[in-house]
């Protein structure tokens, strides 16, 4: 390529080097709205330092009806007051004449220094932009009305400005459209979270799963994570006030399904109630989230009346299970926490519940058998049946005549395990040892229950948990494992040594298929409360 005769030197690559990647940036609008159709157009400038030249984008807002076009003003040099179109060679960035000889080979030429001939036109430079301005973009009026920090360092900097204030374009006239989803009636295919799935998208996606949750709550060896309750229906029937349900609540999915257990010739077929499912609490909705309230697992407790599509059930009693996973967790069930029931009981009257508790007591023990107890705190003082059940739970214990009972599970333990000739008691010992780093000699019931998996200990889980309700537990309501090796080590401990009297032979026909599980009701009897250590703990 030859170069351009005469030479004439423009200084750029300076300019360039010191301002290259350093961009102006202003965000501004131009108003349109006189226009037919028109409306207010949100744009970004960009000035490049590096040569001047600028380019415009915009912002398309989503659901607008517009093409989101690429650029709105390519990069270029944007002149203050554009003019028509001029012919070829009028605007050049030389001026050349022409001092003698012909035209084309032969003559001679010079620079015009003085450029007299040259048609000048002004330009927008960095000056030139500052928030307030209104810019001439070939004919169309766009006003700064903010720009990035990087711009305002610069202008800082270089021009001593402080103030930046932003123009706030928006006027809110304009309010935001929320898409309204129909309400679910009930009587769609699918659940509430399928409905709303076809509300919110053309081509519906099967709503999310809690997955980790339901990692953390499905069953686990003998931990189940269900929550089983007894129920009655709350009618005035005589028919239908005898019958019995299992409310079990799934905590893996907070489903609910009841079960009506057969009773032979009563003229109920039993069986599956309700299927399970999501139940509703209320028609109501949330205040928050705009959504149906579902049953939690706090709804459910002994004693709360619910209704369960239509059908009015009052819980009467609740599991083993159920009523120690609550008590281990207070901050979720309230009703089990023995803090706060002692701190309700604390503002009754205290000679009222001495005197209410003592009239019961007529061996003068200072103990009453939980139902005597339970009548006595129900009749008199405003405590809900769970919190009953929770205060009797903790200062309660076995009656010495439950021990004919201990001897023949611990029998038919000692049996089995010696049939299957079992002898990993050390073993058993020694984890459990390990579990205990505070030397209480008492650890979680699932932790046990795990050490007795991994050695594979030949219980069936009926008889397991069976054996559970026999071992001595604490105020955290953990279980002391060293009764129970005792209890199970049938060569060094057996059962006709650890309880010498003789002992009639107890039943012991596990709870199967169709049969109740067992609730706290079947023990209340085996059960006396200490009724002087409660007042003086609490008092």
């Amino acid at each position: 390529l030859q170069p351009l005769r005469p030479y004439e030197k423009v200084d750029i690559l300076k300019q360039f080097l010191e301002f290259d990647r350093r961009v102006l940036r202003f965000y501004c609008v131009w108003d349109d709205r006189k226009s037919m159709f028109g409306d207010i157009r949100e744009l970004i400038l960009h000035y490049f330092l590096a040569d001047g030249t600028i380019e415009i984008k915009e912002v398309v807002p989503p659901n607008s009806g517009r093409d989101a076009a690429p650029i709105f003003l390519r990069r270029q040099r944007l002149p203050k007051q554009p003019e028509l179109m001029e012919q070829p060679g009028v605007k050049t960035k030389r001026t050349v004449l022409n001092v003698f000889g012909p035209m084309g080979h032969g003559g001679r030429y010079i620079l015009d220094s003085l450029k007299t001939g040259a048609v000048q036109q002004d330009y927008y430079h960095d000056s030139d932009l500052c928030i307030g301005t209104v810019l001439n973009v070939w004919g169309r009026k766009v006003l700064l009305c903010d720009c990035d920090s990087f711009t305002k360092a610069y202008y800082r900097s270089k021009y001593e400005i402080e103030k930046f204030l932003p123009i706030l374009y928006h006027d809110g006239s304009t309010p935001k459209s929320h898409d309204e989803i129909p309400p679910y009636e009930g009587f769609q295919i699918g659940s509430e979270e399928d409905s709303r799935q076809n509300c919110i998208s053309l081509i519906p996606k099967p709503p999310k799963q809690d997955f980790k949750k339901f990692m953390e709550k499905d069953k686990q060896g003998l931990d189940s994570n269900v929550l089983r309750y007894m129920a009655s229906l709350d009618t005035e029937k005589a028919i239908d006030a005898d019958r019995r349900f299992i409310v079990s609540y799934f905590l893996s999915d907070n489903t609910l399904s009841v079960y009506e257990p057969l009773v032979r010739n009563s003229g109920i077929i039993g069986g599956k109630f309700i299927e399970r499912g999501k139940i509703l609490k209320g028609h109501d909705l949330d205040a928050d989230t705009q959504r149906r309230v579902y049953y939690q697992p706090h709804d459910l407790y002994i004693g709360a009346a619910v209704s369960l599509n239509r059908h009015n059930f009052k819980l009467i009693d609740a599991d083993e299970y159920a009523i120690s996973y609550m008590e281990n967790r207070p901050d979720e069930f309230p009703l089990a926490d023995i803090c706060k029931i002692k701190s309700k009981l604390s503002q009754l009257d205290k000679e009222q519940i001495k005197r209410s508790l003592t009239n019961l007591d007529h061996d003068s023990k200072g103990k009453l058998t939980f139902d005597k107890f339970f009548s006595a705190i129900k009749n008199s003082f405003n405590l809900i049946d769970h919190e009953i059940v929770t205060l009797a739970r903790f200062y309660g214990g076995q009656l010495e005549s439950n021990k004919d009972e201990v001897s023949q599970i611990v029998n038919q333990v000692q049996a089995n395990l010696k049939e299957s000739r079992f002898e990993a008691f050390p073993h058993i010992t020694l984890d459990c040892k390990l579990e205990d780093s505070r030397k209480s000699g008492f650890i979680a019931l699932n932790t046990l229950a795990d050490i007795c998996m991994k050695h594979s200990l030949p219980l069936s889980p009926e008889l397991f948990e069976q054996l559970i309700r026999c071992i001595d537990r604490n105020n955290q309501n953990k279980v002391d494992y060293q009764q129970f090796v005792t209890y199970i080590n049938w060569r060094d401990s057996p059962a006709k040594n650890l309880f010498s009297t003789r002992r009639s032979d107890i039943g012991m026909q596990a709870a199967g298929s169709g049969s109740w599980p067992q609730f706290e009701t079947d023990v209340q009897d085996s059960y006396e409360v200490d009724f002087t250590r409660m007042i003086s703990e609490v008092f």
